[in-house]
Order: structure tokens, then C-alpha cells, then sequence
């Protein structure tokens, strides 16, 4: 009595030809659905803002629920740029106080171009030093630095002040930005979690040509962290482009006043009892356009970042 053996069965793999299930179109429907309703949902707010700048102030609150600007004028955009001329303001129902909004502009882009520049520079040195060089009580100072972490800013805004004071820094570019240009524990430890992530053979190797500390840093361990040092500067820059008390604090002169200030001077120069919206709005989306420029230059860095960090 003879047994035949067993036929044996074809594996099915993606490559046998088989369909792939599809989607049922009920799920693409919804799927597109909610896509569509998170984008509009996202949008919603700049045009918005685009349709409360568009309009005349003071005919804007007659159709608040318009969707298209009511009265449409370039008004708005005229008096924040101090190119309009009083009459035609309170016609408007506009503020019909002057700010230096370019000065304002100019303060702010310096000052958190100074701010990012040095602060992301000397926190990449330290987080190099805390993730791949070898010293005594290494974990045991950056647990210590870390505690900076838990330390409301508030906390530190006087003592910042009365040190900025002390050292005749009121009204300057650099009272403004000293607090924050040498000291960010969170960017540390940003980083430091992507310098452990160099292979540390390639240093090895370094050190065994004769490669000092400084060329290991810019040469090797620096371009491979870049697509987050790009990340964490962009948003430090946009953080501190939103800041406004200690701004608000250290400059009091047009030559040092920010522009997230100079936005709140203009609101508050309205003679006529209620706010000029169409004005803040115009402003804000001025304000606004610095920001746009650096994520349409960096968003591709921005996104290889995330996916990176994804990665590990």
C-alpha cells in the first residue's frame, strides 16, 4: 500500500497577481469628506482674517455674517503702513494713529534672527557635549540642566530685567534678546536626543586621523544633525517672533519696539471706542508673511525631520 505524498500548496504573495481588496466607495467618500472638512476647518480662520482686512471698518459690523468683505477697500493695509490719511481713516471708522510699522517690522526680524542664531548654535555645542563626548558626571549635570525645564518663564522675567537694567541694555536689540541668546535647556535636549544617533565609529575614526573635537563637530556630527537643527530653529524664530511681554518690558522706543507690540500700541490708539479690526487683521497678516517665506523655504526640511525622527 503506497501513500502519495501531499500536493503541496502555491503560496499566494503580492506578486501571484491577485487583486488587491478595494475600498468601498462609501469609505472614499468619507475619507475625502473629512479630509476636506480638516482643511477648510484649517483655512477658515486666514480668510478670515483676509475678509475682515478687505473691509471698511465701519460698515463691516452692518453684515457680520458675510462671507465676502463688506465694502471692499485696501483702507486697512494703507493704515498700518501709515499710508492713509486721517479723514479717510475716521470715514473708514479706522485707527487714526501712526506706528512705525516698518521699524517695527525691521526690530523684529533682527532681533529673532539674533536670538535663533546664537541660541541654537551654543545649544548644539552643548548638546554634543552631552551626548557624545566622555566626562565625569556627564548625566549627572545634564539632569541637573534639565531642571532649568520645570522653571516657569515668569519666574525669571524680573531678575532678567533688573539684570538687563543694571548692564544699560534698556531699548536695545541686545536687552532683548540676552535673555534667551546663550540658555535653552529644551533645545539641548532637542538636539542631544539626534547626536545620539551619530555612529560613533565615525568619530573613532576621526580620532584616529587626528581630528580634533571642533572639526569632529562641524565636520561630522553637524551635517548629519542639520534637517533638525533647520527644525528647531524655525520654530525658536516663530516663538520668539510671538513673544510679547518681555519685549513689551526691555523696548519702549520705536528704534526697539517689536512688532507683536507695535500691534498692540495700534489697537489701543482707536478714538472712536471700538477696536479697528479690519486694521489689526491687516496687520497681523503683514506680520504673518516672515513666517510664511520660512516654511515655504524649509517646510521640505521640516517634513524630512519629523520622518526621521519617526524613524528612530
Amino acid at each position: 500500500m503506497s501513500i502519495s505524498a501531499p500536493t503541496p500548496r502555491k503560496s499566494r504573495n503580492k506578486g501571484s497577481g491577485d487583486p488587491l481588496p478595494r475600498t468601498s466607495p462609501v469609505g472614499r467618500v468619507v475619507g475625502w469628506t473629512s479630509i476636506v472638512l480638516v482643511i477648510v476647518a484649517t483655512l477658515f480662520p486666514f480668510y478670515w482674517m483676509l475678509r475682515t482686512a478687505l473691509s471698511n471698518n465701519r460698515a463691516m459690523f452692518s453684515e457680520p455674517l458675510s462671507m465676502l468683505p463688506v465694502e471692499p477697500t485696501l483702507g486697512a493695509f494703507q493704515r498700518v503702513l501709515g499710508l492713509q490719511s486721517t479723514a479717510d481713516a475716521l470715514a473708514e471708522g479706522g485707527s487714526v494713529g501712526n506706528i512705525a510699522f516698518g521699524q517695527y517690522l525691521i526690530n523684529s526680524i533682527i532681533v529673532c534672527t539674533l536670538i535663533t542664531v546664537f541660541q541654537v548654535a551654543l545649544s548644539a555645542m552643548a548638546a554634543y557635549a552631552f551626548a557624545l563626548l566622555e566626562w565625569r558626571g556627564r548625566d549627572t549635570v545634564f539632569a541637573i540642566f534639565l531642571i532649568a525645564l520645570l522653571v516657569p518663564g515668569m519666574f525669571t522675567l524680573l531678575p532678567n530685567f533688573l539684570l538687563v537694567r543694571d548692564l544699560g541694555l534698556l531699548n536695545s536689540y541686545l536687552g532683548i534678546a540676552l535673555p534667551a541668546m546663550f540658555f535653552s535647556p529644551f533645545v539641548v535636549f532637542f538636539l542631544r536626543q539626534f547626536f545620539l544617533g551619530v555612529n560613533r565609529s565615525f568619530i573613532e575614526a576621526a580620532v584616529i586621523d587626528g581630528a580634533g573635537q571642533w572639526r569632529i563637530f562641524r565636520q561630522i556630527a553637524l551635517p548629519i544633525v542639520m534637517p533638525q537643527i533647520v527644525t528647531i530653529s524655525i520654530l525658536q524664530f516663530i516663538f520668539y517672533w510671538n513673544d510679547y511681554l518681555w519685549p513689551l518690558l526691555v523696548g519702549q522706543t520705536d528704534e526697539s519696539t517689536l512688532l507683536t507690540v507695535g500691534l498692540g500700541i495700534f489697537r489701543s490708539q482707536t478714538p472712536q471706542g471700538s477696536p479697528d479690526w479690519a486694521g489689526l487683521m491687516a496687520g497681523s497678516l503683514i506680520a504673518a508673511v516672515p513666517i510664511f517665506i520660512l516654511v515655504v523655504i524649509f517646510g521640505r526640511r521640516i517634513v524630512g525631520s519629523i520622518q526621521s525622527s519617526g524613524v528612530k
